[in-house]
């Protein structure tokens, strides 16, 4: 079994815990980098951990030379930067790191044409998705263009998740403005680097993904999931998701979109099926390592594995055959779910008429079904990462 050195970013995240479980079990030998000498992936079994003071979105020259020491330090012969801004500055500052390790990234330019919201609308068109109705201000003074009554609460969506805005990286998110008369308000709260932002007829319906590692050329591996529970509830960070059956369509459509892009490495693109038309409704191409990685390694799909025998030359066997029915919970998310759910109503949440009411959202929570219901981050054989991330959501460690 060979003994490569991986070394993966933003121990903190839970798609690094992930992507480090799987490698350790694949007879790797695996580093990750964190802010501080105690984090989820790094408490992870036979997994090394290296602190690094540096910040990607603060200081991305500083952040790669960092990392490049630690990569020069171990002998890593792969680095998988894990999160948006971990990626962006290492493709930007690839020099700064030894020119021996490799990345199974795109180019930048590839990567950030796939982050551009709005440039993607076409795209994804022209490879068969469907897309929300939109509109596109470039500043927060254009004039607002009338928006139909339907179209609220209306969906603010900056044209990236990660801006510069004063010449600094920032993580930007989605907002919702429920009348006509605060739009403006809205608008103008947002960052000047956000802009320009779509604003998005808000698309109701069951939220599913369609993940993919497209190497030299061809499909490597496929795997998709439905989102049960999200955090916030009306769409976010999915909590408790299903493994489900590929969709001939939605396969079809987001492989002429990787293509389109001329993808290299893995991707998430991230759907809502239209409860009125049932198709599938473009939201975003995420192109790195998604939170619910789990789930698709305990349904069969080993991404990060396939990933890394791509990166050192290795011909793995294309794959897409895995368990259906597979669940996964985030624990700490869902209780972050619940607690919504609890305090606040429907209308708050932005939650269509119908959902379930309160008894029923703890009811749900309670549920659990052996042998289809897996935990996220508690693994028995593992406990440390879950107790590291108990301490730290209690404020008794950082």
């Amino acid at each position: 079994m060979s003994r490569e050195r991986i070394l993966l970013t933003d121990a903190d995240d839970r798609a690094t815990l992930a992507a480090a479980r799987a490698l350790v079990a694949a007879g790797y030998d695996v580093h990750v980098v964190a802010g501080a000498s105690l984090s989820l992936a790094g408490a992870s079994r036979s997994v090394r951990s290296h602190v690094v003071t540096q910040n990607a979105l603060e200081d991305a020259p500083g952040f790669v030379r960092e990392l490049g020491h630690v990569a020069d330090r171990v002998g890593a012969g792969v680095l998988l930067p894990m999160t948006d801004q971990s990626i962006q500055a290492t493709l930007q500052y690839r020099s700064l790191l030894p020119a021996n390790v490799r990345m199974p990234l795109p180019d930048l330019a590839i990567y950030e044409a796939a982050s551009d919201k709005i440039a993607l609308l076409e795209l994804a068109e022209a490879a068969g998705f469907a897309t929300p109705p939109s509109l596109v201000l470039e500043s927060a003074d254009d004039p607002i263009p009338a928006i139909p009554e339907s179209w609220f609460p209306v969906v603010l969506k900056p044209h990236r998740s990660l801006v510069l805005d004063g010449g600094r990286r920032c993580k930007v998110g989605v907002a919702f403005v429920d009348r006509p008369d605060q739009l403006s308000a809205a608008l103008r709260a947002l960052r000047e680097g956000a802009f320009p932002i779509l604003l998005q007829q808000r698309v109701e319906g069951v939220g599913e993904g369609f993940f993919a590692l497209r190497w030299g050329g061809r499909p490597i591996a496929a795997f998709a999931h439905r989102r049960l529970r999200e955090k916030p509830p009306a769409g976010g960070v999915s909590v408790y998701r299903e493994s489900i059956a590929l969709d001939e369509a939605m396969v079809d459509s987001g492989l002429r979109l990787l293509d389109a892009l001329n993808w290299r490495g893995v991707a998430m693109i991230e759907c809502k099926r239209d409860l009125n038309t049932g198709r599938q409704v473009i939201m975003e191409v995420n192109g790195r390592f998604w939170g619910s990685l789990q789930l698709a390694i305990d349904a069969g799909i080993d991404f990060p594995t396939l990933l890394v025998r791509c990166a050192l030359g290795q011909d793995p066997r294309t794959q897409s055959s895995y368990r259906i029915g597979i669940r996964s919970r985030w624990f700490w998310g869902d209780v972050d779910h619940l607690y919504l759910r609890l305090t606040r109503s429907p209308a708050a949440l932005h939650l269509a008429n119908g959902h379930r009411s309160r008894l029923a959202a703890l009811i749900e929570f309670l549920r659990f079904r052996p042998g289809r219901d897996h935990s996220e981050i508690w693994r028995w054989r593992d406990p440390a990462p879950f107790l590291v991330e108990t301490l730290q959501r209690l404020r008794l460690a950082r």
